[in-house]
Parts: C-alpha cells; sequence; structure tokens
C-alpha cells in the first residue's frame, strides 16, 4: 500500500497535469489560473493578498501579474488616492480566461471525484482541510 504523502502527491499531480492542460490552451502558465480564480472573487486584491491566498512567494507573484498585465488579462490601479498600495482588477479578457478556466477546474474535479458520492466528496475536502491546517499550523 502506498503511503499518504505518495497518494496525495499523485493526486495532486495527476489535476495539476489536466488543469494545465487546460491552461496551456489559453496560453497561461503556471500560477496564472488560480491567480485568476482568486480575481474573479477578489476583484481589485492586493497583491500580497493575491501572494498568501495563492500560496506563491510575493516577488514570483509579481512576475506573474508581470506577465498577465502583458497578455491583457489584467490591469494594476490605485484606489482612493493610496498612493502605496496597487490594486489588481481583471480585464475583460482576464473576466473569459478566468470563466473558461473555471469549466476547466470543475470538469478535472468531476473527474477526480467521479463515483464519489455528494457525503464522500463533502467528507474528502473537510479531512484535506483538516490535513492542511495540521501542517501549516492554522485553524480549520
Amino acid at each position: 500500500m502506498a503511503s499518504f504523502h505518495h497518494t496525495l502527491m499523485k493526486c495532486h499531480l495527476a489535476l495539476q497535469r489536466e488543469v494545465m492542460a487546460g491552461a496551456k490552451k489559453l496560453g497561461l502558465t503556471s500560477g496564472q489560473p488560480k491567480i485568476l480564480e482568486y480575481l474573479t472573487a477578489h476583484d481589485g486584491a492586493e497583491q500580497k493578498c493575491i501572494a498568501t491566498h495563492c500560496e506563491i512567494e510575493s516577488a514570483t507573484v509579481g512576475n506573474i501579474l508581470s506577465r498577465m498585465e502583458s497578455m491583457h488579462l489584467i490591469e494594476r490601479r490605485r484606489r482612493d488616492g493610496n498612493r502605496r498600495s496597487i490594486y489588481i482588477y481583471l480585464t475583460d479578457d482576464g473576466k473569459r480566461a478566468a470563466a473558461t478556466m473555471e469549466q476547466v477546474f470543475a470538469a478535472a474535479e468531476d473527474r477526480a471525484l467521479c463515483g464519489l458520492t455528494a457525503d464522500e466528496r463533502a467528507k474528502i475536502c473537510s479531512c484535506l482541510n483538516k490535513i492542511y491546517a495540521n501542517i501549516a499550523g492554522t485553524e480549520v
């Protein structure tokens, strides 16, 4: 029987491959799909919030955002006269890419969870959230 970490790693890599295959069709690179997903729910977020939520180093997020800006997926703006903070917004192209990625994520999840009941799906998510909280030292 495979160990927990090996099984989890295999699941993550298989899901990542499927998601990135869909992302590649949009010309997206690693990190960009989850930033699009985050901005769909938090349009106008600060870079540091994006980095924290997506679990990417702030400097790396800056590089990813620069590429996304050159692809016209996002725009950076100041708001409320705050000269220090820059907020990240989806452009119309970014919203379309995010909507397509939402479909890619949903299809990958459906494939991964095929044959599981709604209760089993909920239990898996609950357990994974507890495992993450244990590792990250946070509360669920």
